[in-house]
């Protein structure tokens, strides 16, 4: 076994891969970049050297970087994560010559599964059944234009190194080729320093649905089952389960055998996963194998107990596997939320910044039945960076059934607060409480189905509408009670979002009793956990336990319970008369403007002053978190100024264009 490590990656797979070595015994080295120096990566490893700027191509992707940190720190091993260097050949292959060990499988393995290109024709090859495409490289766009023709949109248009969602668009048409595979290039060039390009059928309302493969160095393969991977945002998977509600015994084994006999046949001898497209039918057929550890890992060691990075660890160090595939079970269900830094309501564009508040639920077995865990790789204060992936953490839930499961994860959405940034917890919460979602009924189109108009939160239910009051009530008293006393009274008018509720309040021991005059009815408050000033307060209403973020606003409390979001006032009859009275506020006219919907750097802008601009056309491309986002006018106009250039930074809603 190795004595110490080095981590040639950042963020929470880095720290995942930390605990794995500190319970195996083995030292750690992390490399970083000048983002990273204060992570809790480098705080964690035991020790830590600096390998460059923040850019990812002048730091993680630089193979002679890593190869030196070994050196300085007599590592005998590198773990490269997922994402930078874990699917380069070039890479593995240098380590070898230099003496040092890439967990992750043989250079072999990796030449003929991870370059995307190159697997689509091994498993023709060897008679895998695959997605209809265009397998060899793409020249320029207009040879990229003949091929999409050729094969009929919609097609996919994907780098052949890509991974992890970049580097990925899908065309309907001709513009969206034009468009997207210069884009593309441009992100697989980035991202992965190698910009050739392929395209392949785009198969309609398809299920993604992966096979974990695991293999020793002494021809032993297994699989660990699959993880259903559907609900995807621009490519990116959004929220992932083990197994997939899809599957019978059936289809299971005959996907887990097909993908250990296509490991087997490339020699694979580490933590891999072969990943298919899947038919509501259950059809199914191969779409590219994945040569590193996947980002989703954790839903497949909740239902198999399984360490997956011990394993690829023991694999490197040359030990035998020490079990087979009768000795692997499914234990349940597992489901995994990726929180990530984007603003749901703006369309999920990046949000950079400062991690003003960061409070996870608590990790472990709950008193209840079920496991929350939280892969991360920030702490409160951390600055989420536009130069990588903009992903905070990984929440993962485990319960015995699918149900439970999705339960429990939307209980453990309720109590992750953040501040600081956009992010995305409403929005999986709003998933974690669609009948669709619950019912298993998915697709990769589930998002833009679901969603089609973009995501303004969900109306309270019944339920969230009582919470909301009685939260509101409860947090009123606490605060005139400290404040000023005397203005203490049981009768208040409620006004949720502009409905009036008529109440009446009582202290009863333990209780806060909440009576909703009118309604004929009376709640119970009870275990509230709140004081002045806490962003989140928990209770039990009537037997139900829950948690809201809570803020004050002008007047009264903006509350927001899962996805559904109140500004919610406690006044006086004489008041709430007074308040309707109050004119609404204006929202500032932009209509003349295009703005930047997030922060991040101008590749170009393509409009002048005085040019005449049409809805929907191209104006500028920023960049942010390695992504490309094509910036259109939303009205017809001639332009009035032009407030930035390519190689600017901007701020969100930096005003780019003005029109007269």
């Amino acid at each position: 076994m190795f004595s110490k490590i080095l981590i040639a990656n950042r963020g929470e797979i880095a720290v995942r891969i930390i605990k794995t070595c500190r319970k195996l015994g083995i030292k750690t080295v992390v490399v970083y970049s000048e983002a990273d120096a204060d992570s809790m990566a480098v705080e964690m490893a035991d020790e830590s050297v600096f390998i460059g700027p923040a850019p990812a191509a002048e730091s993680y992707l630089v193979a002679d970087k890593i190869v030196a940190a070994c050196r300085e720190t007599g590592a005998e091993a590198v773990h490269p994560g997922f994402g930078f260097l874990s699917e380069n050949a070039g890479f593995a292959e240098r380590l070898a010559k230099e003496g040092i060990v890439f967990i992750g499988p043989n250079p072999g393995a990796i030449k003929a599964m991870g370059d995307k290109i190159e697997s689509k024709k091994f498993a023709a090859k060897a008679g895998v059944s695959t997605v209809p495409g265009h397998v060899g490289e793409i020249e320029d766009t207009a040879h990229a234009i003949k091929i999409a023709e050729e094969i009929g949109y919609p097609v996919m248009i994907k780098a052949s190194a890509g991974g992890g969602g970049k580097g990925i668009r899908v065309a309907w048409n001709r513009q969206d080729v034009e468009e997207g595979f210069p884009a593309v290039r441009a992100e697989a060039k980035a991202s992965f320093g190698d910009d050739r390009i392929f395209i392949e059928k785009f198969i309609e309302s398809p299920r993604h649905i992966e096979i974990q493969v695991l293999g020793d160095k002494h021809g032993n393969v297994v699989h660990l089952f699959e993880r259903e991977c559907s609900i995807q945002r621009r490519n990116q998977k959004v929220i992932e389960e083990a197994p997939s509600p899809l599957l019978d015994a059936k289809t299971r084994a005959e996907m887990g055998a097909q993908a250990v006999a296509l490991a087997k046949a490339v020699n694979y001898d580490s933590a891999g996963t072969v990943e298919f497209v899947a038919g509501q039918d259950r059809s199914f057929f191969f779409l590219e194998m994945n040569t590193r550890l996947q980002v989703e890992h954790p839903v497949t060691e909740m239902i198999t107990g399984v360490d997956l990075v011990e394993q690829m660890i023991r694999s490197a160090a040359g030990e035998k596997m020490t079990f087979g595939q009768d000795d692997l079970k499914i234990d349940g269900w597992a489901v995994e939320s990726r929180i990530y830094a984007e603003d749901p309501y703006r369309g999920f564009l990046p949000s950079i910044g400062r991690l003003v508040r960061y409070s996870p639920p608590a990790e472990g077995p709950l008193l209840g039945g079920g496991i929350i865990r939280n892969d991360a790789g920030v702490r409160e204060g951390d600055e989420i960076s536009m130069f990588y992936d903009p992903m905070i953490s990984k929440l993962s839930t485990w319960a015995p059934t699918r149900e439970a499961a999705i339960d429990t994860m939307g209980r453990a959405l309720e109590d992750f607060h953040i501040e600081g940034l956009g992010q995305n917890v409403p929005f999986l919460a709003a998933v974690m409480d669609q009948e669709r979602f619950r019912s298993g009924k998915l697709s990769t189109n589930y998002i833009k189905d679901e969603f089609p108009e973009g995501f303004h939160g969900a109306e309270p239910t019944s339920f969230q509408r009582d919470v909301m009051a009685a939260v509101a009530l409860s947090m009123h008293r606490t605060v005139t009670r400290r404040a000023a006393p005397q203005l203490l009274r049981n009768d208040w008018v409620v006004v949720e979002n502009g409905e009036r509720r008529a109440t009446r309040v009582s202290n009863g021991g333990d209780e806060f009793v909440v009576e909703f005059l009118g309604e004929g009815r009376k709640l119970r408050l009870t275990k509230v956990d709140w004081r002045p000033g806490k962003p989140v307060f928990a209770g039990v209403l009537d037997g139900t336990a829950f948690s809201v973020q809570v803020q004050p606003a002008a007047e009264g409390f903006k509350i927001r319970h899962r996805a559904a979001t109140a500004h919610v006032l406690v006044l006086t009859e004489r008041s709430a008369e007074l308040h309707e009275k109050l004119p609404p506020k204006q929202a500032a006219d932009t209509s003349k403007m295009v703005l930047s919907p997030m922060p991040g750097l101008v590749v170009a802008l393509d409009v002048s002053v005085g040019r005449e601009v049409r809805s929907g056309e191209q104006v500028a491309i920023i960049e942010a978190m390695k992504m490309q986002n094509i910036i259109r006018a939303e009205r017809d106009g001639v332009v009035k100024a032009v407030n930035a250039k390519a190689g600017d930074s901007v701020a969100a809603d930096e005003v780019l264009v003005e029109f007269a």
